[in-house]
């Protein structure tokens, strides 16, 4: 029996035939699909955001702190238990990031740790949504008004998430950022998408997106005035999405909640055949919002006698893709040496860590396909 993948993409014929027109065009770098996918997805947020489109959400992240401000001297608060690019991005700046522990259901920050976190240098607040489930932004948006805090919303798991019945983009927060990596819940490749509700923000995304110029090369060459003009207004980076890639996005965001629905079904199969294992499952969204089934995180129970790493090689043996979501980031060299991080520090996310897999969720998987990784799991477990 051939090897279930933790994940693939589901590409149709659409976004095919929009790739090969943007190749047939000639204009493949940052041009009219890029220009259609921002507006687009600006179209599909909603509440007045603007969204800027960049080759990775890490670009997108480390945009959107710049355009914050965030520099030498300054910290940020977020989580160990994520990806490290949340934290990268911080130290690209000269700031550095304040860690704090998880929520131990939803493993989303835990903001009852944010004020004691909080000092004289405290400049943002970076949430994290983690596997497609919504981070408590109210109260995060509470404790950064108390305090005079930014926020940026790491989104990377998050669309098409809900938090209070809006979508995560249309927040009340600074900045969102989107990816759109080759497993996330709509892909371009590599990609990602800055939102932002600030007109001001948004103007410094554009501009530190491609150099520090003061007009991306499509702009340029569809203008009256000659294309070899241009103005350098800052030390920018070279954070642009191409057309090609932005030719699929135009056609995935259109099916981004069908894809939601069939992640959302195979979800709700796992709650049901798992049940009677000795795990603890990851919790569905708040009532009445949208979880967009990312990941689907299981995490040994106390009374399970496999241990995970034991648990994950059966699963690997028997064909079945999987993964861990998160090594958290005060196991990895760079962060625990910088700033002398220790598992005890961050008893949630370590435990986490210690009894997590994550099983396959993505939208071309089929009821089989389901139901082998469930039997097995439940092998794994013996």
């Amino acid at each position: 029996m051939k090897n279930l993948p933790f994940a693939l993409p589901e590409i149709g014929q659409a976004e095919i035939d929009e790739v090969v027109e943007a190749l047939r065009s000639g204009w493949v770098t940052t041009g009219p699909k890029a220009a259609q996918f921002e507006a687009d997805f600006a179209a599909f947020i909603g509440g007045g955001v603007q969204a800027i489109a960049v080759n990775s959400a890490t670009a997108g992240l480390h945009l959107g702190l710049e355009a914050l401000g965030i520099g030498l001297g300054d910290e940020v608060i977020t989580t160990v238990h994520t990806f490290t690019s949340t934290a990268e991005i911080v130290r690209y700046l000269g700031a550095d990031p304040v860690f704090v522990d998880v929520d131990p259901d939803t493993l989303c920050l835990d903001v009852s740790q944010i004020e004691a976190a909080i000092t004289p240098r405290t400049r943002a607040i970076i949430p994290m949504h983690f596997g497609g489930r919504a981070a408590p932004m109210d109260d995060v948006l509470a404790m950064a008004r108390r305090h005079g805090l930014r926020v940026m919303e790491d989104a990377a798991h998050a669309l098409p998430t809900t938090c209070g019945g809006k979508l995560v983009g249309s927040l009340e927060s600074d900045v969102c950022v989107f990816s759109f990596y080759a497993n996330k819940t709509m892909t371009t490749g590599e990609g990602g998408m800055l939102v932002t509700k600030d007109p001001a923000i948004a103007a410094r995304a554009r501009i530190m997106r491609l150099h520090g110029i003061s007009k991306d090369a499509f702009g340029r060459y569809m203008s009256k005035e000659p294309a070899w003009r241009y103005e350098i207004v800052a030390p920018g980076y070279k954070y642009n999405l191409t057309d090609i890639a932005a030719a699929m996005g135009i056609h995935q965001l259109k099916r981004v909640r069908e894809f939601q629905a069939k992640r959302e079904k195979i979800a709700r199969f796992y709650h049901e055949a798992l049940a009677d294992l000795p795990l603890i499952l990851p919790p569905g969204p708040a009532p009445d919002d949208v979880h967009a089934w990312h990941l689907y995180v299981v995490r040994l129970g106390d009374d399970c006698r496999v241990p995970r790493d034991e648990a994950i090689e059966r699963l690997f043996a028997a064909g079945i893709g999987c993964s861990v979501h998160y090594i958290p980031l005060h196991l990895h060299p760079y962060w625990r040496v910088t700033y002398q991080l220790r598992p005890d520090m961050f008893p949630r996310s370590q435990k986490a860590y210690e009894r997590t897999i994550s099983l396959p969720i993505y939208s071309r998987m089929t009821e089989d396909d389901a139901q082998r990784v469930v039997e097995a799991v439940r092998q794994a477990l013996v």
